[in-house]
């Protein structure tokens, strides 16, 4: 019963997930049908066998048993008006009759309503719970570093810059980013002391923290003081066993201070079944414990396997807070969240089409249900974070220029509108034939991933 009970609660938690995402998308394809006068004569959630059946005054609503999918049936969408053995249908409510812009809308709207689904998402969060903000205090500062040069030392709390009061080390980010390498003036609090320092920021080249791809940054050569906290434990985890519990501040890893959550995790990584000593601070009082990381295979973004260490525990940092934008300007930054998603999205689809990253991160139902699990055990803001990203990610691949998919339906429009006339009913039905299959083959490859990564077919052998 201990082993079905989470198989069910995931199982369950990636039917809701996705059938919302679903949910949105068609509905968008279903208003706009209605706005621009095309009748609908179906709108199914799901394929295969029937569940649920009801009829309204002109479509059929159904729900059917496979979660995978959906569709909008159009009143003469299959039977075009140029010809075809299919049944009349009344002109002036076909899909077809309707001018090219009309037919645009209706298939862009599907992709559309997952993009404003994330902005919804993202603008809620951000107007409810806030962006994540942690005060300005110095943590590591690297050795010969401008920081170390000019004096900083880990516990200062930075108070202004150039004149200029900082409340969160963003505030500190920001102006060092614009410095364009030129000195600032940090008033800083030291115990009961203030005392000011100029530092120069270099410019450093670092991998950027998706595709470690190189990138410049303006730096001063030291971090926030943000100590890891553990925010959920793992049955049967490494964690677990080791004795760390939600709420435990990590200190120190085999002796060596931490400053921040990467520090832990690099450490953790590092040490695939090494055992190794950490002390966590547990409602006030050092408590000494020992983990001993999982080795995971794991094959990063571009590069070779690599064995890498796991506990199976969320962290996140002690020190941060939240603090919540107003409800126009959350919507602002979450249109800016959704559009940097898609682009993220659409740089990652160009690298794997062009090899620069593994085929094997492309991902399926499964790896979406077990990351639709880990999200839920961080809470219900991230499973709201996870549902923005998975449905940008969704809006995106819909958008591919494949037939069976909306971009392909929106490559046919773009060619008609070159042609002046629609392509023959004999090409578009081989295109989607063949798009079809190409479907078909990435499903089937991203259920083998999925597969690969639960060692199936090495418990098989």
């Amino acid at each position: 019963m201990d082993v079905i009970t989470p198989f069910v609660l995931g199982v369950l938690r990636f039917v809701v997930v996705i059938g919302i995402l679903i949910l949105v998308h068609e509905l968008g394809h279903f208003f706009v049908a209605r706005w621009t006068g095309v009748g609908v004569e179906r709108f199914s959630i799901g394929f295969g066998p029937v569940l649920l059946r009801w009829r309204g005054k002109e479509t059929e609503y159904v729900l059917s048993a496979i979660p995978m999918g959906g569709y909008v049936k159009m009143v003469g969408e299959e039977n075009p008006l140029e010809g075809g053995g299919g049944p009349m249908v009344d002109a002036s409510r076909a899909f077809t009759g309707k001018p090219l812009w009309a037919r645009f809308l209706i298939v862009f709207a599907g992709p559309a309503m997952n993009l404003v689904l994330a902005v919804v998402i993202f603008a809620v969060v951000l107007a409810t719970l806030g962006r994540a903000v942690w005060p300005a205090v110095v943590g590591k500062v690297a050795e010969t570093s401008p920081a170390a040069t000019a004096g900083l030392r880990t516990g200062d709390t930075i108070v202004a810059v150039n004149g200029q009061s900082v409340a969160y080390w963003e505030d500190l980010d920001r102006a060092i980013a614009r410095s364009d390498g030129r000195p600032l003036e940090l008033r800083m609090r030291r115990g009961e002391a203030e005392l000011t320092a100029v530092v120069t920021p270099r410019l450093r080249t670092l991998p950027d923290p998706v595709f470690r791809e190189p990138r410049e940054v303006w730096d001063l050569g030291a971090g926030p003081q943000l100590l890891p906290v553990i925010t959920s434990v793992g049955p049967g985890s490494p964690a677990e066993r080791a004795g760390l519990k939600p709420g435990d501040v990590v200190t120190t890893v085999a002796g060596q201070p931490l400053y921040t959550h990467e520090d832990l995790l690099e450490a953790i990584r590092t040490r695939p079944g090494q055992s190794f000593a950490l002390t966590v601070e547990r409602d006030g009082q050092p408590l000494p414990l020992t983990v001993t990381p999982e080795p995971v295979t794991e094959r990063p973004p571009t590069g070779e396997e690599i064995v890498v260490g796991k506990i199976q525990a969320g962290l996140a940092p002690k020190a941060v807070k939240f603090e919540p934008y107003s409800p126009l300007t959350a919507i602002w930054q979450g249109g800016v969240k959704t559009w940097d998603m898609t682009v993220l999205t659409t740089k990652g689809l160009w690298k794997l089409v062009t090899r620069q990253l593994d085929l094997s991160n492309i991902g399926g139902p499964i790896q979406i249900a077990a990351e639709t699990t880990r999200q839920a055990n961080e809470g219900l803001v991230s499973v709201a974070v996870f549902v923005a990203i998975i449905s940008v990610n969704l809006a995106v691949l819909n958008l591919l220029p494949i037939p069976m998919l909306d971009g392909g339906h929106l490559l046919f429009f773009l060619i008609e509108a070159i042609l002046g006339r629609p392509l023959s009913l004999r090409k578009r039905e081989v295109a989607q034939q063949v798009g079809f299959v190409l479907l078909m083959m990435i499903m089937v490859f991203a259920l083998y991933n999925d597969l690969t990564r639960l060692n199936v077919f090495k418990f098989l052998r």
